[in-house]
């Protein structure tokens, strides 16, 4: 049986990360086994403030972003600047303290225009400093953003007060709208690129002939097996903040993770055969 979690550094991180982020839902992936779908969006400064996020399927899977389905904000002509959607306090996010390991958020986009993409960190008590905000660069497909928060740990109100609730604003356009623009975005605290089958929850980058790939069983509480037609080559384990906590030279069809170590909560595993990628998510009970 291999134990891809063996290293000792690795474990105090893990360890410390359980201290401080086991609260958190994310990614935000809008999945039906994910986070984000199922919560209380409230769309706010938007004229009419149509009814909650949409979540609708993927409109454009290609690129760094073959997810099954992502959010969808239509930012109104008539609409503040401002106009954005929120999660709801103490239920959706969860609860964690602002610091190094959770002040980098990525966030993928889907616009026709260029804009601000704002983010706000907000507190139980309706406290946070100023959103910060990125526009995007591209148009008509997906893009990554980064946010970098590390400026504000430590600050008030994240030196004493955890952060429950996410604040976004899709299309911060002070210059002013000329019409309704459409903003998608997905994969919230997420990896720098998803590829994922909507009908396996597989897929493979190479074009050619895909390999096929099997986790079981799916949630795992102290070991999941990988099975492949073909003789897997790498297996990378990331967390739910895109850090590889595991990595492992295989060649096998069948390979035994033991997973005791690992933090109950979503990991990724990354399997690479001949060129070929799939990648699968796991839950760990």
């Amino acid at each position: 049986m291999k134990n891809l979690y063996r290293t000792t550094i690795l474990g105090a991180a893990m360890v410390f990360w359980a201290g401080t982020v086991t609260a958190q839902n994310v990614p935000i992936d809008f999945e039906t086994a994910g986070n984000g779908a199922s919560w209380t969006w409230t769309v706010f400064e938007n004229t009419t403030n149509p009814p909650p996020l949409e979540i609708i399927e993927n409109p454009d899977q290609s690129g760094i972003n073959t997810s099954c389905t992502v959010a969808k904000f239509t930012a109104l002509q008539t609409g503040n600047p401002w106009a954005g959607c929120e999660s709801q306090h103490g239920a959706d996010l969860g609860a964690f303290m602002l610091d190094t390991n959770t002040s980098t958020i990525k966030i993928m986009v889907w616009k026709s225009v260029i804009s601000d993409v704002g983010v706000k960190l907000v507190t139980p008590s309706s406290a946070a400093m100023v959103e910060i905000k990125i526009p995007n660069t591209l148009t008509n497909q997906w893009e990554l953003l980064t946010f970098d928060f590390s400026s504000y740990v430590g600050q008030f109100p994240y030196a004493t007060e955890m952060v429950d609730q996410i604040v976004i604003f899709p299309d911060f356009d002070l210059g002013g709208r000329t019409q309704d623009n459409i903003c998608y975005f997905d994969n919230v605290w997420g990896l720098d690129s998803i590829a994922v089958s909507c009908s396996g929850g597989t897929a493979a980058v190479s074009e050619t002939e895909r390999m096929s790939l099997e986790l079981y069983p799916n949630p795992a509480q102290n070991n999941f097996f990988i099975q492949s037609e073909f003789l897997i080559d790498e297996i990378i384990i990331y967390d739910v903040m895109g850090s590889i906590v595991s990595k492992e030279i295989t060649s096998s069809n069948v390979i035994g993770v033991d997973v005791t170590s690992f933090v109950s909560g979503v990991y990724l595993i990354e399997a690479r055969s001949g060129g070929q990628l799939i990648r699968k998510r796991l839950t760990k009970n």
